[in-house]
C-alpha cells in the first residue's frame, strides 16, 4: 500500500506545481486553494509512505513523479517546449525510478 500512497502522493506534487503557476504568485485565491490542499495531501501521503519505505527511494520517486509529470503537463497543459535534450532528462528520471522501484524488491 506504501508504494500506492506514494504514487498519489507524487501525482499530487505535479497538480500542486501546476495549479502554483496558475496562482500567478499565489495572487489567485482559487488556484492558490488548490496548491496548498495539494501540498498538504502529497506530503501526508509521502510521510505514510515513509512508515515502510526508506527515506531515499520514497523521497527520489516522489520527487522524480513530480518532476516528469509537471514536465508532461507543461509540454501537454502549457505549450512549453519540447526537445530531444528535455525528452531525454526526462527519461532518465523514469529509468532512474524503475531501477529505485527494482532495488526495493
Amino acid at each position: 500500500m506504501a508504494w500506492v500512497y506514494l504514487g498519489i502522493a507524487g501525482l499530487l506534487e505535479v497538480v500542486w506545481a501546476f495549479s502554483m503557476k496558475q496562482s500567478e504568485g499565489f495572487t489567485r485565491l482559487a488556484p492558490s486553494v488548490v496548491t496548498i490542499i495539494a501540498m498538504i495531501a502529497s506530503f501526508a501521503l509521502l510521510s505514510i509512505s515513509m512508515k515502510s519505505l526508506p527515506l531515499g527511494t520514497a523521497y527520489t520517486v516522489w520527487t522524480g513523479i513530480g518532476a516528469v509529470g509537471a514536465f508532461l503537463v507543461g509540454v501537454a497543459v502549457l505549450g512549453e517546449s519540447v526537445s530531444p535534450t528535455r525528452v531525454l532528462a526526462a527519461g532518465l528520471i523514469v529509468g532512474g525510478l524503475v531501477l529505485m522501484k527494482l532495488s526495493e524488491q
